[in-house]
């Protein structure tokens, strides 16, 4: 069986046995009347929850439209021409409307980075600005301790509307909804500690009832007050198949369940071999983000097997205190012991690579020099061929493959 992986804005080729093959983790087949920006108007004109927005807002109220930062696939250029036609219809003025992108913990973006990300038209009529967790308006603190901390133009609009994509998330159960609040444009200390709790039983992908930290998320974002969301679900192609806009909880439950149907995979068994890709940029920018298909994969593997990462990460490891708990680190079994006694933001995912390293090997493709894999406490490969055949040598001819050509997207549950 051939394959193509993303990898960056290209592809690794991939040829495995078809005897070897135990599973192929793609979309599941789904009903989609409609895709891309009808879709969106669809579910602009018939919110979950709430009225529709353009009987939410008043001309004159200054309105703070949360999206995603370049890290993360959400079309925020394809939905905001359907969002401004429907503020607009309200009375709103484009002057008061303001762009600001999630940037949690991640770097600034160049401008040029800002008007692609917004569209041409989003770009032209309205302000574009990045979070800054410099400034901030301090809210309160959750039941659980956390610091409510938001940046202070989305704190202080009359109105806040939050975009997003849905897709499974490690241990927050999944993206979009209150998590454009938090940790969206929220400080470094109120993510860390909201996130101190991701190695809770409870904190894991496809989990929303009864999991701590996602109540966290969302207590944090009734206290801060959002108005109304638009969240999409994407296909393997990142084109927009779903939508849901109204009620943060409401809307965002709505399109978890539809993303249940597209992309949980059940599997017959865990396989001695699993190969997964991101699906190339902008998930694979870098080893920090990669991780996700690395989580999602380790629900495929069996106990002693080997996962071949696939991930182009051109801009490196992708965070300052991830390389470091990396380099400082003894071994991999330390960064565990290490974020349940002093849990540091960018360390928590160090902490998750050792986590899967305990029941499995994984080897990385990726265009980071071998020193810097190895730094991550992983096995270097020049191509996923290479890796692969190195796999079936070790494991031997008769060995079980599972292939996860998006893999930050869909998540294996063994039957």
């Amino acid at each position: 069986m051939e394959f193509d992986l993303g990898f960056g804005a290209g592809a690794q080729h991939l040829t495995v046995p078809d005897r070897n093959i135990l599973a192929v983790l793609t979309a599941n087949e789904v009903n989609t009347d409609l895709v891309g920006e009808a879709e969106v108007r669809r579910a602009l004109d018939n919110p979950i929850g709430t009225p529709r927005l353009r009987d939410i807002v008043r001309p004159g109220e200054k309105i703070a439209i949360v999206t995603s930062d370049m890290t993360r696939p959400m079309p925020t250029g394809a939905v905001m021409p359907a969002l401004l036609d429907e503020l607009y219809l309200a009375g709103v003025r484009p002057e008061d409307v303001t762009l600001v992108f999630a940037l949690g913990s991640h770097r600034r973006h160049t401008d040029e980075e800002r008007r692609r990300l917004a569209g041409e038209r989003a770009w032209a009529e309205i302000r574009c600005m990045d979070s800054d967790p410099g400034d901030c308006v301090h809210i309160g603190v959750t039941s659980r301790g956390t610091p409510v901390d938001i940046f202070s133009p989305v704190a202080r609009a009359a109105r806040r509307i939050c975009l997003g994509n849905i897709e499974f998330h490690y241990f927050a159960g999944y993206s979009g909804g209150a998590k454009a609040i938090m940790p969206g444009v929220s400080t470094r200390a109120a993510i860390q500690a909201n996130h101190s709790r991701m190695v809770e039983d409870t904190s894991r992908a496809g989990l929303l009832e009864g999991n701590n930290l996602r109540a966290d998320i969302e207590e944090a974002a009734s206290m801060v007050g959002v108005d109304f969301i638009l969240n999409v679900v994407l296909s393997e192609h990142k084109e927009i198949i779903r939508a849901v806009a109204g009620d943060v909880t409401e809307a965002h439950r709505e399109g978890c369940r539809f993303l249940d149907r597209l992309y949980l995979k059940p599997i017959p068994r865990r396989a001695d071999i699993v190969v997964v890709s991101q699906g190339g940029a902008p998930k694979d920018l870098n080893l920090y983000q990669t991780q996700k298909a690395l989580d999602n994969a380790k629900h495929a593997v069996r106990k002693g097997g080997r996962i071949i990462l696939v991930g182009s990460c051109r801009e490196g490891l992708g965070e300052g205190v991830f390389a470091r708990w990396l380099r400082e680190a003894p071994d991999a079994k330390s960064m565990i012991g290490r974020v349940k006694t002093h849990f540091e933001l960018g360390g928590h995912k160090a902490a998750a690579i050792a986590m899967v390293l305990e029941d499995a090997d994984v080897v990385l493709v990726s265009e980071l020099p071998e020193e810097t894999v190895r730094s991550a406490f992983l096995t270097p490969a020049k191509s996923a061929q290479s890796a692969f055949d190195d796999a079936l040598r070790h494991y031997g001819p008769e060995a079980s493959v599972i292939v996860m050509p998006y893999g930050g997207s869909t998540l294996p549950c063994a039957e």
